[in-house]
């Protein structure tokens, strides 16, 4: 049994985890893959977004008259998790602060991400404790890539996110990775929002007022998946528009630093504020199929 990965089984379905951000890199009904495998194009598949989600202006984190070095969504995608359980349908990891995260964010937690596969799906539990004796201030996301087309030779103007409500909603877009002062009108038709290249221009759409908590990504024939969440209360839809082959359906809980921004950490719009000794739990699913 490898330390760096582990793979689940449940019917026709596994998946496997990488201890390295704890991150998902594949998951396949009989045989077919539904994430993106990390080409060229953007060298990752699935990763955890912690303890930011988006950018803070100058990558900066500002607390209590210091400044700390954060980039982009933060360090858990680029650590090392510790395997906590390792079984045939479910398996823990776990990352815990350290010298070398309270460098960059100077507060205590610990980090578990349970992955549990069935016969119809995988589902991700991620629960944020606090271990410190002060709130602490902290967003998290998944970032979960999918082959788009999920059917090869399939245009991708063929797929369609499907919400399980009307969203017309103003969205939010980014300008060099933080938050536009103004919304724009969402690009969703009822609860549908068909796919293409062009809606990526100006980087990820971000609902940040988002009514669904599930959503369908599909074309009218072929493999397809349904997402669904709990505890987030943003989501956000982004693909390269150069022609990268994936699309990116991300449950978030906060987002990029308004523009403009720059004071405290824990005044940034959009985090949780856990209280010492407590936890926050939030978890997403992924179901798959075909027809």
């Amino acid at each position: 049994m490898s330390d760096d990965s582990h793979s689940l089984r449940s019917g026709g379905l596994t998946a496997t985890i990488k201890a390295q951000g704890a991150e998902l890199c594949s998951l396949k009904d009989e045989g077919i893959e539904f994430v993106w495998q990390a080409g060229p194009e953007w060298p990752r598949h699935a990763p955890l977004l912690f303890p930011i989600v988006g950018r803070l202006a100058k990558d900066e984190l500002r607390h209590r008259g210091r400044t700390y070095r954060m980039t982009q969504h933060g360090f858990a995608r680029d650590s090392r998790f510790a395997w906590a359980e390792r079984g045939e349908r479910r398996c823990a990891l776990v990352l815990e602060d350290s010298e070398t995260t309270r460098a960059l964010y100077p507060f205590a937690f610990k980090l578990t991400a349970v992955y549990t596969l069935d016969d119809s799906g995988l589902d991700l539990t991620l629960v944020i404790a606090n271990t410190g004796k002060e709130t602490l201030p902290a967003s998290i996301g998944g970032h979960p890539a999918f082959n788009w087309p999920l059917q090869p030779g399939l245009a991708k103007e063929s797929y369609a996110l499907t919400f399980a409500s009307a969203e017309s909603s103003p969205v939010r877009r980014l300008d060099g990775g933080l938050l536009r002062p103004a919304t724009e009108p969402s690009p969703v038709k009822g609860s549908v929002l068909p796919l293409s290249e062009p809606l990526f221009t100006d980087d990820a759409i971000i609902f940040d007022q988002i009514v669904s908590s599930a959503v369908r990504y599909a074309a009218s024939s072929g493999p397809w998946l349904n997402m669904s969440w709990r505890g987030f209360r943003e989501l956000g839809v982004w693909s390269k528009p150069s022609g990268a082959p994936f699309l990116c359906i991300e449950p978030w809980r906060g987002y990029a630093s308004p523009a403009g921004f720059d004071g405290e950490f824990s005044d940034k719009p959009g985090l949780m504020h856990i209280a010492a000794g407590a936890e926050e739990s939030l978890s997403f699913r992924i179901e798959v199929g075909s027809s």
